[in-house]
């Protein structure tokens, strides 16, 4: 081509329009290699989730579809199993859209409907279409974006969202999207979930229960990650963790979210939970092991749950105002593999009380002045106090809990051992973990 011709191109273009055409070209190459039903069948190994039938009523619904939770756990295959059933229903294939935000945090949601609209011949505001939009939280100014597009959209587009820090930190958040989405959070795997993960038979439970206190192990070694199913090697678990998860957090996410220059003592501090999950956290006492002040740490807290990192567990009262006041407890959604690993009974057992946490979605414990403590308390119509023990049982915590109370059954979850007792008229029952998370897990 003529040099001349070159620069008097260049010269007439400037510099914003030269990187628009180049973003307009990157578009257009990741919708073709983001959606492969364009152009043949579509199929995807998909193992059952509990939360892809909590929101099939709401599909229907003009509302957006938004999935929220940590990375890893199967946010786009949830996505990509939409898409699936969509196109064996009978929907158009090609008016089904998919693009993910993590490489393209500059484009806009409407560039990349236009630039749909040329490569594929089509006019959205005809026809039914299904758009998925992946990690749309690293999209600037994502919520504005997203309210134009369902406003002007909605009778004929029905919008899927996903995003790996929760998308409603900022107060402006929940008022620019009031009542156009409906949130679900995606968590890591249920222990019922990775029995079908394996194709295991489970029922009746008591046909196979050396068969599932083994499963239960094995279990353990996938932190709740779909991907690590199967996986038994340390190192390469410590690396999943590390580098597909931790790392891309703490570095990538928090620092652009939160706008963080040093993330070190971040860092420092989810080491803290995850080599100690379940620590009772003085945060004034703690900041200043940090070096830093009150606020700041509240503030890293809060960065690590909104990313989905920790879990913060409250002291139960009957008093919203008394849980508020009271002491935390911080249990990080994933561990340290050095501690997966260890054999010795205490780590062990931070392992083994991690896991049921985790896997009861647990919001509350509880402590009293005189330490007495249960590690779990679930609400239903009444608390039910759990107690999770390793080792020896002890049920001095479960009694005072039940008699402050009045409460006339509580559960300690043990690895193997299941009993019952009776104490003034008080029930305690002893359930292995295995048994009592098929339990808890149960949709039925």
């Amino acid at each position: 081509m003529n040099e001349t011709f070159i620069n008097s191109v260049l010269n007439t273009l400037n510099v914003e329009s030269i990187i628009g055409l180049v973003n307009m070209a990157k578009i257009k190459d990741a919708l073709q290699d983001l959606n492969p039903w364009w152009k043949e069948e579509f199929k995807i190994e998909f193992k059952e989730r509990e939360i892809y039938w909590q929101f099939q009523k709401f599909m229907p619904l003009p509302q957006i579809i938004a999935f929220t939770g940590l990375r890893r756990v199967g946010k786009t295959t949830m996505m990509f199993k939409i898409a699936e059933d969509a196109i064996r229903n009978g929907f158009d294939s090609r008016n089904i859209i998919y693009f993910s935000f993590d490489e393209f945090r500059e484009v806009e949601i409407r560039e990349i409907m236009k630039e749909y609209e040329d490569l594929m011949e089509k006019n959205c505001r005809k026809e039914k279409y299904l758009l998925l939009l992946d990690e749309i939280q690293k999209l600037n100014d994502w919520e504005n974006q997203l309210k134009q597009i369902y406003d002007i959209f909605r009778k004929n587009i029905k919008i899927i969202i996903s995003g790996s820090e929760s998308l409603f930190i900022r107060k402006k958040s929940k008022e620019t999207l009031a009542g156009r989405i409906f949130e679900f959070k995606v968590e890591s795997l249920s222990f019922r979930e990775f029995l079908c993960f394996k194709g295991v038979e489970f029922k009746p439970v008591g046909l196979y229960e050396k068969e599932l206190i083994k499963l239960f192990n094995e279990f353990t070694l996938t932190l709740g990650f779909p991907e690590l199913v199967g996986i038994k090697e340390k190192e390469v678990i410590k690396k999943y963790v590390n580098e597909s998860i931790l790392e891309k957090i703490i570095y990538r996410d928090i620092p652009k979210l939160f706008k963080i220059k040093d993330v070190s003592i971040i860092e420092s501090l989810l080491n803290i939970f995850m080599e100690e999950p379940g620590q009772l956290m003085e945060v004034s006492k703690l900041a200043k092991e940090l070096k830093i002040s009150r606020q700041t740490l509240s503030n890293y807290l809060m960065y690590l749950k909104e990313s989905f990192l920790i879990r913060k567990v409250y002291n139960f009262s009957k008093s919203r105002r008394k849980v508020e006041r009271k002491l935390k407890k911080y249990y990080p959604t994933t561990i340290s593999a050095d501690l997966l690993f260890k054999e010795d009974p205490l780590s062990r057992s931070k392992v083994f009380e991690w896991l049921i946490v985790n896997q009861l979605r647990a919001e509350f414990f509880w402590r009293d002045p005189y330490k007495n403590e249960v590690d779990v308390v679930m609400l239903n119509k009444e608390p039910i106090p759990v107690e999770i023990k390793y080792g020896k049982i002890d049920i001095k915590g479960l009694l005072a809990f039940m008699k402050k109370f009045n409460v006339n059954k509580g559960y300690i979850i043990s690895p193997k051992k299941e009993e019952k007792q009776k104490i003034n008229g008080k029930t305690i029952q002893v359930v292995p973990a295995f048994k009592f998370l098929l339990k808890a897990n149960s949709t039925e």
